[in-house]
């Protein structure tokens, strides 16, 4: 029970961490990708970097790096935007994979204390020989019962924390790559 209490404790604090991380990293100011057009039309390319500086974003990160790149070839100012975002993505992917152990974990211990409990049950019985009552057996069982509750009652909700917030990284990420692809249209406009 005390691993299981345990994969508890680390299924909660994942998803409230990284609830909370995915969250700030979706809120993007919806003027942002339009001031920076604006800006880098108006060749005020301080202007968007300060700007991108003062929004604490992936977004805003991953457009930074672009504008430092800016006059080098496209290729690598997209390479450099990908790279951040890659680095954005595994920030925000933080502890998920943990999550997902403990889903499938916690339920294997609770049937392992199930097997554990089983096995005292028998030994109990086959012990006792003549003398076997109810409340012999019961306690055997009873911690088998126990334990198997306890490993679902955290697996399941930890599989349904594990999927929720991965179906919030593709958000953020598909969030990213129409940022990426927005400004890297900017870039190949042609010259007015």
């Amino acid at each position: 029970m005390i691993p299981i209490a345990l994969l508890s404790i680390i299924s909660v604090y994942i998803f409230i961490d990284r609830y909370f991380a995915l969250r700030r990293a979706a809120r993007l100011d919806k003027n942002f990708m339009n001031r920076i057009k604006e800006y880098i039309l108006d060749d005020k390319i301080e202007a968007a970097v300060a700007l991108c500086h003062s929004t604490d974003s992936p977004t805003a990160r991953m457009i930074l790096k672009g504008l430092q790149r800016l006059g080098r070839p496209l290729n690598d100012v997209h390479t450099a935007i990908e790279n951040v975002g890659n680095m954005e993505i595994a920030k925000l992917e933080k502890g998920i994979p943990l999550l997902a152990s403990v889903a499938g974990a916690a339920p294997m211990l609770g049937f392992f204390g199930t097997v554990t409990g089983m096995v005292r049950a028998f030994y109990t019985m086959a012990s006792a020989g003549s003398n076997l009552n109810v409340g012999l057996l019961s306690a055997g069982i009873y911690e088998a019962l126990v334990t198997t509750v306890a490993g679902l009652m955290v697996g399941i909700p930890a599989y349904f924390f594990y999927n929720y917030l991965v179906v919030k990284v593709d958000e953020v990420l598909f969030n990213l790559e129409i940022h990426t692809t927005e400004f890297m249209d900017l870039l190949n406009e042609p010259v007015k």
